[in-house]
């Protein structure tokens, strides 16, 4: 299955979800729908949410395996923690 896009690819703005589709019984359902909050991260975020999982949210082990130091990984992780964050409160909205 392809990944569902977020950018629109002619004007760069995000896309909405406006449709779902049941395969199994082809109920559809249509109206405005906001992403998850985890589908308007990037891929490399998305990656790196999913790598601090299996990694057991270990940041040492993730800094570990990236090559890179604590300090580095934690302020990664609080840029995250803080996009996140802007994303939750413009759902609310």
């Amino acid at each position: 299955m392809k990944k569902m896009p977020v950018i629109c690819p002619s004007c760069d703005h995000e896309l909405e979800v406006t449709k779902l589709f049941c395969s199994a019984c082809e109920t559809e359902v249509s109206g405005k729908f906001s992403l998850p909050i985890f589908l308007q991260l990037n891929q490399e975020e998305q990656a790196f949410i999913l790598q601090f999982f299996l990694s057991s949210g270990s940041l040492k082990d993730m800094a570990k395996q990236l090559d890179v130091s604590y300090p580095t990984m934690r302020n990664k992780v609080d840029d995250l923690i803080e996009k996140v964050n802007l994303l939750k409160e413009k759902n609310e909205k």
